[in-house]
């Protein structure tokens, strides 16, 4: 503004402001500044004195009263021909208190550990879960028992009958783990805690064979994720039924869907291989292949692959159920693989 003002005295003060670019209002302002107005705190007419404030803490803290929500105590002062203010500055004032919370007891949960698995190689950690097929007329069930290796997604073992059994998943987790020649301290198996995962049949069993049980925590429904997506990759499946008409049928669709989904379905998670070849150590190869096939097309056509020479999905090499949190101060945090 100063120059300004030099240059008002040489060229006068319209062609100096819009030579400096500067709206003449502004100017003027600075040449008579005017004295700042006292602040003074603006009064809201309908605001709350402090006694009438008080007056309502002391209803809400009334005997009577210290253990009903604003609504019954607006409405009980109504009826008594009283009103002090509406239900929502009752709220507010209780807020500024903090004292907006749930008053009655409640029953709580008590709390349980995530469970933690990680699996960097087949057959070190297995899922299992029964689920519910339909059958020929409204309330009769089959049980798909399907028990999944973690790390491939491949369905190790299934069986399909009339009812929801713990000798039964004895029986199939024992063929399973001969079928997958499972050591003692080689294997995890997780579930949820249904009736016949935390059964103790089933749990002997485990012992005996020197394999670790896990299960998920109680009303959380997705500590099993990897049998629960299983499951609906099944129940979504081209010509899956609204109903079986026998457990004949039910065992026949399974056959061809589990032959499909293990050795033919190629899994997004799995850099597009099929839980087959994850499980029989044939990743590296069809890797290879792949890479093979991406080259020889981008030397054939490199004006078409915009970011330079394609490399075909990788493999995870590790997998996790409930991935510990990691700081994000901590340099080394891994990434997560689903």
């Amino acid at each position: 503004m100063a120059i300004v003002a030099e240059q008002r005295e040489i060229i006068g003060t319209r062609p100096a402001c819009l030579a400096l670019s500067v709206p003449r209002a502004s100017f003027y302002r600075w040449l008579n500044p005017k004295p700042a107005r006292p602040s003074v705190p603006r009064r809201v007419a309908r605001r709350l004195t402090e006694d009438e404030r008080g007056l309502i803490r002391c209803a809400l803290h009334d005997e009577r009263f210290v253990d009903l929500p604003p609504a019954e105590i607006y409405a009980s002062l109504l009826d008594e021909g009283k009103f002090l203010c509406s239900i929502s500055t009752m709220y507010r004032i209780l807020r500024e208190d903090n004292e907006v919370r749930e008053r009655r007891n409640q029953l709580r949960h008590p709390w349980h550990p995530a469970p933690e698995l990680l699996a960097s190689r087949p057959n070190e950690v297995w899922s299992w879960d029964i689920t519910k097929l339909k059958g020929p007329v409204k309330w009769a069930y089959f049980y798909l028992y399907v028990i999944l290796d973690v790390f491939s997604r491949y369905v190790v073992g299934w069986m399909v009958a009339y009812q929801e059994s713990a000798a039964l998943a004895k029986r199939l987790i024992t063929k399973t783990c001969e079928w997958q020649k499972i050591l003692p301290g080689q294997l995890t198996i997780h579930a949820d805690r249904g009736s016949s995962m935390t059964s103790k049949p089933v749990a002997l069993l485990l012992s005996d064979l020197g394999v670790t049980r896990s299960h998920g925590r109680p009303y959380v429904s997705n500590d099993n994720p990897y049998s629960e997506s299983q499951f609906k990759t099944l129940k979504y499946a081209v010509g899956f039924p609204e109903r079986f008409g026998s457990i004949q049928n039910a065992r026949a669709f399974c056959i061809n869907f589990f032959e499909w989904y293990n050795t033919m379905h190629h899994h997004g998670s799995l850099g597009l291989l099929t839980p087959f070849d994850v499980h029989y150590g044939l990743a590296a190869k069809r890797t290879e292949q792949r890479a093979l096939v991406l080259r020889k097309a981008f030397e054939a056509t490199p004006e078409r692959f915009v970011q330079g020479a394609p490399n075909p999905p990788a493999v995870p090499k590790e997998v996790w159920i409930n991935k510990p949190r990691i700081s994000k101060d901590e340099p080394d945090a891994l990434d997560i693989n689903f």
